[in-house]
């Protein structure tokens, strides 16, 4: 099977262990064990006694009840466990998507979300997401793209790499969209649970639309991206088809990701808490530096934790990270490996130090050496 270089983690594998300055990193500041072990309510000596076996195969009970109170409407049948919201996203593919199928893909997202389903031989339509319609999808326009033969939408909310968030009514304009052609959404939820202001967590389409199908993970809301651990909710009987291509390729999860994915969801509350005043503290630093560098713009993150940042510097994106890295060791994600050249995507969860020093670098990189 051929599939398309992923663009984004090549770009991580070839230049994040050079990096000075990390502004790609899409994490809120990483919790420790010791922080997590901190976390109130668990006796953390039974940890030495668990049994380093395969355990709980589709997810503990404890862990799945967990997820479920991320949802409105969602029961351990709904949920199954996977390795990341990668693997979750994968299996979701191998599960619903077959050679010819009619895919639409809005970008710009996870490359997981075009470059797979191609790989399998469906025919995958991209829908861009515009700048000047502040990275939300343009209804009338996918309403259009969306035809009688789609199997499947992909999309996800928040948005990576805008901080996009498509509202409650948005979605379910949409939902109204794909039942149109009774077409699947599998939406990429891993940022859901950062909505800067109101409600950290938005609606998932698992909640409101009988084939929504929501994946999710450890890593963006949880700040446990060294778990690798994920989850597919949706209804029953698509999680049983899920759980049929499963077998081949997951097991279970590890014994200790599980219980300490457990114990992070019980304590969602606090730790969500102090990842969004972190995001708050680095948006105000980013967003200060773009209205007062003239070279780039930005539509201000709703959430999530990165800013897709616009510039006019007459340079490729590619060119112009790999040149900035070299000169200065500053690390930025280039907008063309997300499809879209003439951005860049910029990380602001992380050491606010850092953040406003390389900032400040690359101002000067782009007012003094190009």
């Amino acid at each position: 099977m051929q599939i398309d270089n992923f663009k984004v983690e090549e770009w991580f594998n070839k230049y994040e262990h050079l990096a000075k300055y990390d502004l790609a990193d899409t994490c809120v500041d990483s919790l420790s064990v010791n922080e997590l072990l901190e976390l109130p309510g668990e006796n953390f000596g039974e940890i030495f006694n668990k049994k380093l076996n395969y355990g709980a195969i589709h997810g503990s009970e404890r862990l799945k009840n967990g997820i479920c109170s991320l949802y409105s409407n969602q029961n351990r049948d709904n949920i199954t466990v996977t390795h990341g919201a990668i693997g979750a996203n994968q299996l979701v593919m191998l599960s619903v998507i077959e050679p010819g199928d009619k895919v639409v893909s809005i970008v710009p997202t996870y490359q997981q979300h075009y470059s797979i389903p191609k790989s399998f031989g469906a025919n995958v339509e991209l829908f861009f997401l515009k700048e000047e319609e502040n990275w939300l999808p343009n209804l009338e326009k996918l309403e259009q793209v969306v035809s009688d033969n789609t199997k499947v939408i992909c999309m996800n909310n928040p948005n990576n790499p805008t901080g996009a968030v498509i509202s409650d009514n948005m979605l379910k304009e949409i939902v109204k969209i794909a039942q149109k052609s009774n077409a699947y959404i599998l939406c990429d939820e891993v940022y859901r649970g950062l909505n800067h202001t109101g409600e950290p967590f938005g609606l998932s389409i698992a909640d409101i639309y009988d084939k929504g199908i929501s994946t999710s993970s450890m890593s963006k809301t949880f700040s446990l991206a060294g778990l690798r651990l994920g989850w597919i909710a949706a209804n029953k009987e698509i999680i049983d088809k899920i759980n049929h291509q499963r077998e081949y390729n997951t097991i279970s999860v590890g014994i200790l990701d599980d219980y300490f994915a457990s114990i992070a969801i019980e304590n969602k509350n606090t730790i969500i808490r102090r990842n969004i005043e972190k995001l708050h503290t680095g948006k105000e630093i980013l967003m200060t530096w773009v209205n007062n560098e003239p070279n780039v713009r930005c539509v201000e993150p709703q959430a999530g934790t990165t800013a897709f940042v616009g510039y006019d510097l007459g340079i490729k994106s590619v060119d112009l990270c790999k040149n900035l890295q070299d000169k200065t060791g500053v690390m930025i994600l280039p907008g063309a490996t997300m499809e879209l050249d003439g951005y860049l995507r910029i990380g602001y969860g992380n050491n606010f130090e850092q953040l406003k020093t390389a900032l400040e670098i690359f101002s000067i990189y782009i007012n003094n050496c190009l």
